[in-house]
């Protein structure tokens, strides 16, 4: 990818990190509807109980780590966006000084 021209690469990236972020922010706005559904699977059982027993599961333990990865990619795709400004910034800076020395 370090070929193309850095606004195609920001392009690409920008629209990875749109998706990514999409869906760390869906496992997320879930999380309390996921905990209530899967607390009332319980049964007739205490609220504090229900929400121990959800939340001592494997599948508890299971959503709560993807989410926290769809967050962590999301994240690093960011991180990219920035690194592909900076990178952009460097280059304009370097040719405005290249250019200011060809005048000298």
């Amino acid at each position: 990818m370090s070929d193309m021209p850095l606004s195609e690469q920001f392009r690409i990236t920008a629209k990875q990190w749109v998706d990514s972020d999409a869906a760390a922010s869906i496992l997320e706005e879930t999380k309390s509807a996921f905990l209530s559904k899967k607390m009332s699977e319980q049964g007739d059982i205490a609220v504090s109980r229900a929400e121990m027993i959800v939340k001592s599961s494997p599948e508890w333990q299971d959503f709560v780590e993807r989410m926290v990865r769809a967050r962590q990619q999301a994240n690093l795709l960011k991180v990219k966006l920035e690194f592909l400004r900076m990178k952009f910034s460097e280059q304009q800076s370097f040719q405005a000084t290249r250019r200011a020395e060809m005048k000298l």
